[in-house]
């Protein structure tokens, strides 16, 4: 072979060889040495609990940055019209308004939208509690033929053949090629970044209990206190709406708060299929709770006013598997029948709640929609 020749084929064959090494880029869709996402720093309020991360999923700048897009990505919904913060709206506390939420089709789910605010400590997520983990809750209402309505598939190729998106996976987790795994766990770092801590109450405690109107510090005492009929009057909130998150959600705790007598939604029964859960729900953060109406898991109550109306007033005693604390609430048998809140209690009570808004998380423009 002439010499000119066997240069060549050598030549050849060892850039063929630097390819093979180094052109993962065209073959697998990675980049040969991807730079490495930096860890994002989150800031915990003091006194909330240790955050709940899993280990496979660690929060970085680049995948929550990526994870804020998506959030806000119509892309993710069969018409492209809607995404996940048409229901998720940061002006709400990340609710709707709604009393249910409606989806791409127009069609109305059977419960209102969750707040998503603090929704990192969550160990049991969405009204009955179905799923454990915000990776697997997330897949749903992309999903769901009532909510967004597209097999993630289907989301994932449309993202692929963007030019934006396949850059900003690299950056966040090393890769062009956009999988399902790697959309969900990019929304749920942003998602767990939805921190609010800066409330009136949580200035309140930082001061050393001080700075409550009267009404205020008489509303927060009502609201810790568990009645001793005859005795000690209270409103019994803190048993289901645990401080410092003012939810249940992060402790996995389900209640029958004596709505009905019987049961159109079954609530954690319908995921149990023990009679013994019909009718219990989380009971979801009073957090930024102004800003959440309309309440309960279907929207009943319009106002604050009306859901104090029900706790001291409406409760169905009668109700299978009501929750004890409601029921042991009765505020002096048996010449009452109820919790029994006097107007001024009610007044004391709706006082405290509204320092429960953080109005540093609704304008904070972190979570605001990039687009």
């Amino acid at each position: 072979m002439p010499q000119h020749l066997t240069r060549f084929l050598t030549g050849f064959l060892l850039l063929l060889g630097a390819l093979s090494l180094g052109g993962c880029h065209s073959a697998e869709g990675i980049d040969p040495e991807p730079t490495g996402p930096t860890a994002y720093t989150l800031t915990v309020p003091a006194g909330f609990p240790t955050p709940v991360i899993p280990a496979d999923n660690p929060l970085t700048n680049e995948g929550v940055a990526l994870g804020r897009m998506l959030f806000y990505e119509k892309q993710l919904s069969s018409t492209g019209t809607m995404s996940c913060g048409s229901c998720h709206q940061q002006s709400k506390a990340f609710t709707d308004g709604l009393a249910k939420a409606v989806g791409v089709d127009g069609v109305a789910n059977p419960r209102g939208t969750m707040s998503l605010v603090n929704v990192l400590w969550s160990t049991t997520l969405t009204w009955d509690g179905a799923f454990s983990t915000l990776e697997t809750q997330a897949l749903k209402p992309l999903e769901n033929p009532i909510e967004l309505h597209q097999p993630l598939t289907v989301s994932v190729g449309k993202l692929q053949n963007t030019t934006t998106y396949p850059p900003l996976f690299l950056a966040a987790f090393g890769t062009r090629t956009i999988t399902n795994d790697l959309v969900l766990k990019a929304l749920t770092q942003f998602e767990r970044t939805l921190v609010s801590g800066n409330s009136r109450f949580d200035k309140y405690l930082a001061n050393n209990r001080q700075g409550f109107t009267t009404d205020e510090s008489a509303g927060l005492v009502l609201y810790q206190t568990h009645i001793s009929p005859g005795r000690v009057r209270g409103a019994e909130c803190f048993h289901c709406h645990t401080q410092p998150l003012m939810s249940s959600n992060y402790e996995g705790k389900f209640f029958n708060n004596g709505l009905d007598l019987t049961f159109s939604d079954l609530g954690r029964g319908g995921v149990t299929g023990l009679a013994v859960d019909n009718g219990k729900f989380i009971a979801p953060t009073l957090r930024n709770i102004t800003l959440t109406a309309p309440y309960m898991h279907d929207g009943r109550f319009k106002t604050l006013e009306e859901v104090l109306d029900h706790y001291s007033d409406h409760v169905q005693m009668a109700s299978p598997g009501l929750d004890n604390n409601l029921i042991e609430g009765r505020n002096n048998p048996p010449f009452g029948t109820h919790m029994d809140l006097t107007t001024t209690e009610k007044r004391q009570v709706l006082a405290f709640l509204k320092t429960l808004t953080d109005s540093t998380f609704i304008t904070d423009k972190r979570f605001s929609n990039p687009f």
